[in-house]
C-alpha cells in the first residue's frame, strides 16, 4: 500500500511541477532505490537522465515566474502533467511490482496536484498580494513532497 501512496504523492508533485517528479524519480533510479533496470523505464537510471530532468525542472521553476506562462490547466500543460505523473508513478510502482498500478496512481495524483496546486497558489497569492512568493512556496512544497514520496520506498 505504501508504494501506491508514494506513486500518488509523486503524481501530486507532477501536477504541481511537471519536471520535478521525473527528476526526483530518475535520481532515485540512478541511485538504485527504484528497480527500473531491464524495464521500459530503464532509461531513468541512465547516468545522464537525472541531470537532464534536473535542468528541465530548474528551467520550469524559472519559466513558472514569467507572466506569459500559460495556465497549468490548458490542454498541453495538463497533458504534460498527466504524462509526468504516469511516468513517475509507474517507476515508483515498480518497487512494489506494479508498473500499471503506479502509473494509474501517478495520473490520479497529477490531477489532484494540478487542480489543487492551482487553487492553493491562488489562495497564497491573494493573501500575499503577489504571485511570486506563492510560486516559491509551491516550488518548495513540490520538492518536499517528492522527497517524502521517495522516503516511503
Amino acid at each position: 500500500m505504501s508504494t501506491t501512496l508514494a506513486a500518488l504523492l509523486i503524481g501530486v508533485v507532477a501536477g504541481m511541477r511537471a519536471m520535478t517528479a521525473p527528476a526526483a524519480v530518475s535520481w532515485a533510479a540512478a541511485l538504485g532505490w527504484i528497480p527500473v533496470g531491464a524495464t521500459v523505464l530503464g532509461f531513468l537510471a541512465n547516468r545522464f537522465t537525472p541531470w537532464v530532468f534536473t535542468l528541465l525542472a530548474l528551467g520550469e521553476f524559472v519559466t513558472d515566474q514569467l507572466p506569459t506562462t500559460p495556465s497549468r490547466t490548458v490542454p498541453v500543460q495538463f497533458g504534460t502533467r498527466l504524462v509526468s505523473g504516469a511516468l513517475s508513478g509507474g517507476a515508483i510502482g515498480l518497487s512494489g511490482g506494479g508498473l500499471a498500478g503506479g502509473a494509474i496512481a501517478g495520473v490520479l495524483g497529477a490531477v489532484l496536484g494540478t487542480l489543487g496546486g492551482r487553487w492553493l497558489r491562488g489562495r497564497l497569492a491573494a493573501s500575499f498580494g503577489s504571485d511570486r512568493p506563492a510560486a516559491f512556496l509551491e516550488d518548495a512544497l513540490a520538492v518536499g513532497l517528492a522527497l517524502l514520496a521517495l522516503m516511503w520506498l
